[in-house]
């Protein structure tokens, strides 16, 4: 079986590396992220609970965590899309402050693809359904030969 934060699929390269901020297992700094992947519905879903070391306003998540969080929601339906992409744009919407210290559901949806952009969107919320913050992002599929390179280039 593998390891990880997901547990269907041979490894990623981001998952290989396992560094990524938001992820990555191997990042002692990082967020340590784990999603469900819905293939069906094309949906990623995390519970997040943060503390001070990503505070911004007293008791409340620093907006650029909030930003990465969007990010990552986004970025792991490219997975069942089976795809490498990037983000090319993301716009954040922060709508209430969002709390430390309690359990947040962040979600990513997938909502189109026009030829290599895709189009996503995520929201976090509390338990009680009430959206904090929601996001709508386009990620560029990337061309074969780019993730060739990436891989030859020994850093994966």
């Amino acid at each position: 079986m593998n390891e990880g934060p997901y547990m269907d699929h041979a490894p990623t390269i981001d998952e290989q590396a396992g560094h990524c901020f938001g992820c990555g297992p191997a990042n002692p700094q990082g967020l340590h992220l784990v999603f469900t992947l819905d293939p069906d519905a094309l949906t990623s879903t995390a519970v997040v609970k943060l503390n001070r070391v990503h505070e911004g306003p007293p008791g409340y998540i620093h907006g650029g965590i909030i930003a990465t969080l969007m990010d990552e929601a986004m970025s792991k339906l490219n997975r069942p899309l089976g795809v490498m992409a990037m983000t090319r744009h993301m716009a954040v919407d922060y709508l209430r402050p969002s709390p430390l210290h309690h359990d947040l559901i962040l979600t990513g949806r997938h909502v189109q693809r026009e030829g290599r952009k895709l189009f996503h969107e995520a929201e976090l919320k509390n338990l009680k359904g009430l959206v904090l913050a929601k996001a709508a992002g386009v990620f560029i599929v990337l061309d074969e030969s780019t993730v060739a390179a990436a891989k030859a280039s020994g850093r994966f």
